[in-house]
């Protein structure tokens, strides 16, 4: 998915990688993008910092909130504070404008092979009909799919490898953050909450359950 308001230099980029046999979509509606962004469920994301309406910064971290796919920044801004910058919002990687094609095609296809060339060693975490795939943030449940955020998979996969015994807080709280700092507990059960919503969209419900003071299972 390109999300890049020069209508020009996106139709160059989806012209290019079609040609690579890509699927590629440009965003239309500015106001709209995470509507697109949902509905089109792409793999990868082509971002331009400066876009009408909300910067490129808001919509990569409105991104991560509901994803982990790759996210790389096409940017004529480039300074060494907008890259920091566009590193530390979730970014993959930050390519400047003007580019070279073929430059820009060598950066997606290493991370294409990075993020997803565990096609032949997935690891599959399987309970009562629901697959979970840990390194692909993705569960998918009759025929339907749903993305995971990296503190959601934490989650997911700590208690679906301890299916049938309780995983207390503090441990869940450690694996999460492994921090020194103190941590909230209600910033757990803020997560907990949300991937228990998340599963319901997909009608995955009363799967993670809570003992009250001690911990959840599954």
């Amino acid at each position: 998915m390109i999300i890049e308001d020069d209508q020009t230099i996106a139709k160059i980029l989806q012209d290019f990688l079609k040609q690579w046999d890509y699927e590629v979509y440009s965003a239309q509606d500015f106001h709209s993008v995470m509507q697109e962004f949902k509905d089109i469920r792409p793999d990868l994301v082509l971002l331009d910092i400066g876009l009408p309406y909300k910067n490129g910064y808001y919509w990569c971290d409105e991104i991560r909130k509901i994803s982990s796919i790759p996210i790389l920044f096409i940017s004529s801004i480039n300074d060494n504070m907008n890259i920091v910058m566009a590193m530390n919002a979730g970014a993959d990687d930050f390519i400047s404008k003007p580019f070279d094609l073929n430059v820009l095609l060598a950066k997606l296809q290493a991370i294409f092979r990075r993020t997803y060339e565990f096609n032949n060693q997935i690891h599959i975490l399987e309970y009562n009909g629901i697959r979970f795939q840990p390194a692909a943030c993705l569960v998918m449940y009759q025929d339907q799919k749903l993305e995971l955020t990296k503190n959601e998979m934490k989650i997911l996969k700590l208690l679906m490898e301890h299916k049938g015994t309780i995983v207390k807080r503090d441990e869940l709280m450690d694996y999460l953050w492994q921090t020194d700092s103190y941590i909230d507990e209600n910033t757990l059960s803020v997560n907990v909450n949300r991937l228990r919503k998340k599963l319901e969209s997909i009608g995955i419900s009363d799967f993670i359950n809570t003992r009250k003071g001690i911990g959840y299972y599954i």
